[in-house]
């Protein structure tokens, strides 16, 4: 396939996943004081699972964790899940400035994150009554994959991160999608026009706050964690997954990863794609 091809396929791919009209959620709740700070809630409907208390999937957005890339462009694949028998929390967090040229605020948006998932089981007995917060499974797109990653990483963080939790989080699993899963790499490709150094808060403070937020330094975990990947990915290659995996290989820790001949970077999060029914098959072998 030609290069102007792919591109081109690239494009169609994105224009589809963006082209569903945002879906409101049952219910929004603040889990902090800023207008970001805001998690929606979709109720379950449908035949998803075998009965009983719907699990709980975690949506992280991605977006290169920028400004004008929020949740509501992945709205309609939590409606999605929430169609397939699962109680659907769909967070939002702090991301870049405004006229997106840069990626990400350090620390707010790994602050935003851990908060978020600090005040999840409350928040979900709360909005969700139907749905079971000891069964939850993580899973984000993109730079919303590297933060689910992170997400359940941080009982590994290192001594005095301020975002190092005391023991694993109460997960059945991660599935991240296309995720940016190994910042070194992505870095290395230019993944999302330099989006991880922004992210990191530039070349200077690379190094030192790297291993604070590269999932793939972040090993083993010790939870279950699969990656779901389009091969011909152009916007987060698939040498950034196989390096993420490598890496948990070394740790002693085996990672699934789901390849998908012909899918690029969107149809993972797209209703109307066949990937994202596989994406739903993942998420349901942990969570049921």
């Amino acid at each position: 396939m030609t290069d102007d091809v792919a591109a081109a396929r690239a494009a169609a791919e994105e224009k589809s996943a963006l082209s569903h009209a945002p879906v409101d959620p049952d219910a929004t709740a603040a889990y902090g004081g800023h207008p970001d700070q805001v998690i929606d809630f979709f109720a379950p409907r449908g035949e998803g699972g075998p009965g009983g208390p719907a699990p709980v999937v975690v949506v992280l957005h991605g977006g290169a964790w920028r400004a004008p890339y929020d949740r509501r462009h992945v709205s309609p694949f939590a409606a999605f899940l929430a169609r397939h028998g699962f109680a659907v929390a769909s967070v939002e967090y702090r991301r870049g400035t405004a006229d997106a040229s840069v990626a990400g605020r350090w620390p707010d948006t790994l602050d935003d994150v851990a908060a978020a998932l600090d005040a999840l089981p409350a928040l979900v007995r709360e909005k969700l009554p139907q749905a079971d917060p000891r069964r939850t499974v993580l899973t984000g797109h993109s730079a919303g994959g590297h933060l689910a990653l992170w997400g359940a990483a941080r009982h590994v963080l290192p001594a005095g991160s301020p975002w190092r939790s005391g023991a694993p989080a109460a997960l059945r699993g991660v599935v991240a999608l296309a995720p940016i899963a190994d910042l070194a790499v992505a870095d290395e490709l230019g993944v999302c026009d330099g989006a991880v150094c922004q992210l990191l808060g530039g070349v200077e403070h690379f190094a030192e706050r790297q291993p604070h937020a590269d999932p793939a330094l972040l090993l083993p975990t010790g939870i279950a964690t699969t990656v779901v990947q389009g091969r011909a990915d152009l916007d987060v290659p698939q040498a950034v997954a196989e390096s993420y995996a490598d890496a948990a290989a070394k740790a002693g820790e085996m990672v699934g990863v789901t390849l998908l001949e012909d899918v690029g970077h969107f149809p993972l999060i797209d209703p109307a794609a066949d990937a994202c029914a596989v994406v739903v098959e993942e998420i349901a072998q942990l969570a049921w």
